[in-house]
């Protein structure tokens, strides 16, 4: 039996229209994550990596291949991703998860602001983040499929929310315009889960 398996969507392909196409997410569900799984599957395969989990080898990531570097960091960003999602998202976030957010980032559009920067000006491919370190939240971003967990991250901590910024995240609908994508995507942010992420980060 393989050791990752590929987790079923929460919600159905065309949950998040119109702010991301039902085609889209069932190519970015069923191919590319689907893909970082078999292969990650076929990396780790009688290794002694098969014995740890997925968050372990993430954060000792510097000493293993590059290809368990990069399908590893795949399943679980995306594993994420489809989580911080849901139909009617969006608006603000509860009660904890806001203070928070304030305290750290003045107001809540400072901190929207912030975020969509750091996913807007991520050359290439890749990924921007809210994370948890030591009990403050930090946004970055990180390329390709690199992650916050890993040590050889530049931003470092517990991923709460993260947004895929790679062109097969939104290239059918919004072609080359990446800002458009990241205004859209506020609109499906599942806050209820990103703030179970945060007050578990902070055990």
């Amino acid at each position: 039996m393989a050791k990752y398996e590929l987790p079923a969507l929460p919600y159905s392909f065309d949950a998040l229209e119109p702010y991301i196409d039902a085609m889209t997410m069932e190519i970015h569900h069923d191919r590319h994550h689907a893909g970082y799984v078999n292969n990650l599957n076929n990396a780790v395969s009688g290794t002694e990596l098969e014995k740890l989990s997925l968050e372990d080898v993430l954060k000792s990531i510097s000493k293993y291949p590059v290809a368990v570097r990069n399908n590893g960091g795949g399943h679980f960003n995306h594993s994420l991703f489809w989580q911080v999602m849901k139909k009617n998202g969006g608006g603000n976030p509860n009660a904890e998860l806001s203070k928070a957010i304030e305290s750290n980032f003045g107001s809540f559009d400072s901190f929207k602001e912030k975020f969509s920067n750091a996913a807007a000006t991520r050359f290439g491919s890749g990924w921007a983040w809210l994370v948890v370190n030591q009990g403050k939240l930090l946004v970055g971003s990180t390329p390709n499929q690199d992650n916050p967990l890993m040590d050889l991250s530049e931003i470092k901590g517990t991923p709460i929310l993260g947004l895929d910024v790679w062109e097969h995240a939104y290239y059918l609908k919004y072609q080359n315009k990446r800002p458009d994508y990241i205004s859209a995507w506020w609109n499906v942010v599942n806050w209820d889960a990103v703030t179970e992420k945060y007050l578990e980060a902070l055990k």
